[in-house]
């Protein structure tokens, strides 16, 4: 794809984004944090609002025709997300609130279960807080052991260290597809058959992935992913596990409560099948059926169309970004391809608070974000508090960076004139 049809295809899905339209401080809206919320398309808006106009009402439950519609659009849901993801079962997918329930999920079910004293768990020094925190807990809890994969040089995921991690006593690896603030793609490909060869379960955190990137988890072999919906064009409570049948069938559940019930009785329970075993209670009906309204919109696009434009996005970002002076980004640069990157970038001003130079941009009408992201660790490794990150998707066009990286050199000029 070429940088024309890029920005044609920006043209072409602007409209479908009515929030996009408005000025924030008399300017008009750039939108730049995508990597911690997407904005979401009037199919999304439209499958939510006609759900409670038209379907309110309890899913599973009922005969009416209601609940009934309300049933087919839930589970149909279910049915895009295991298309879109390649999952060779619906089964294999749970809907969640969010990503951070579904690790909770699997580190709560199988973690419990299955690690024990001494048992090691390899994550890396650049994961979301959602993807340490809950492992910690487990780990504390059963005596196992966390070793963490460092970054290299060149702020990526250092592949020979995490090799030299690996060892019969490795139980889980579970790492992050895309860093949300260094932007690398890590080589998951690779990742995953090593860790199998020591018979080492595999998470995938696909956060910052599946809203961007052809994910097929039959042909990535990992035996659990996870997904937030709000960063894919749905709504927020609203996410999903995916996990190997075999897997799923043998976990327990992970709440007790209405739905994941086959039978209750005063003294004990029987469960339900998959994969409603781990769905307990009402569940978020209308936002689960607009994130398959999502992921119709996104497949419509094409996933390939819009990984190919984020690629053209992210070499003009870092073109751009290369002039602006006293600029330290961090990551690795996009490479001969630009496929080993996301279209985010996180960075410092010499000199600036973070927050302060968001805060400048906002007042022209650029939002980015500041601050550490939910990667404390890291921030800490490249020795800073925290840091300014813009970050795009296909609904970004070219002269939106122009405009941002235009405000960015006046806020430093601004800045810099106080200092003087």
């Amino acid at each position: 794809m070429t940088l024309t049809q890029t920005i044609s295809l920006a043209n072409q899905v602007r409209q479908d984004f009515p929030i996009l339209s408005q000025n924030v401080h008399e300017k008009p809206l750039i939108y730049f944090d995508s990597a911690a919320t997407s904005q979401k398309p009037l199919a999304v808006l439209n499958a939510l609002r006609d759900y409670y106009q038209q379907d309110n009402a309890n899913v599973h439950r009922g005969a009416h025709s209601l609940s009934v519609r309300a049933t087919e659009a839930y589970e149909g849901a279910r049915d895009k997300v295991a298309r879109f993801v390649n999952a060779a079962s619906r089964d294999e997918i749970v809907f969640t609130r969010n990503a951070s329930e579904a690790i909770n999920l699997v580190a709560y079910s199988w973690g419990l279960h299955n690690l024990h004293a001494g048992d090691e768990i390899i994550l890396s020094v650049m994961e979301h807080h959602s993807n340490l925190v809950p492992w910690q807990m487990i780990a504390q809890k059963t005596g196992a052991i966390i070793k963490h994969v460092q970054i290299s040089e060149d702020e990526d995921l250092d592949f020979e260290h995490f090799q030299s991690l690996l060892s019969n006593r490795t139980k889980l690896v579970a790492l992050v597809h895309v860093s949300n603030t260094l932007g690398c793609v890590n080589p998951v490909e690779q990742i995953i058959p090593l860790a199998h060869q020591y018979g080492a379960k595999v998470l995938v955190d696909a956060c910052q992935s599946v809203p961007h990137l052809p994910i097929d988890v039959q042909a990535m072999d990992c035996d659990w992913l996870v997904a937030s919906g709000h960063k894919m064009c749905a709504p927020t409570g609203i996410g999903f596990l995916y996990g190997k049948l075999e897997i799923l069938q043998e976990m327990p559940p992970f709440m007790g409560g209405g739905e994941m019930i086959q039978d209750v009785f005063l003294d004990h329970s029987t469960y339900a099948e998959l994969p409603h075993k781990f769905e307990a209670g009402t569940p978020a009906i209308g936002e689960a059926i607009a994130l398959g309204a999502a992921v119709d919109y996104l497949s419509n696009i094409g996933m390939d169309k819009i990984h190919a434009y984020e690629v053209e996005l992210t070499r003009y970002l870092f073109a751009k970004l290369a002039d602006v002076p006293k600029l330290r980004l961090y990551g690795p640069k996009p490479n001969a391809t630009g496929d080993n990157r996301a279209a985010l970038a996180a960075f410092n001003v010499e000199g600036l608070a973070a927050s302060d130079v968001s805060t400048l941009l906002d007042s022209e009408g650029v939002a980015i974000r500041s601050g550490h992201h939910c990667t404390q660790p890291l921030h800490r490794i490249l020795d800073v508090s925290g840091s300014a990150r813009a970050s795009l998707y296909f609904y970004n066009s070219t002269e939106e960076i122009d405009n941002f990286v235009a405000a960015l050199k006046e806020t430093i000029d601004f800045f810099s004139s106080m200092l003087a």
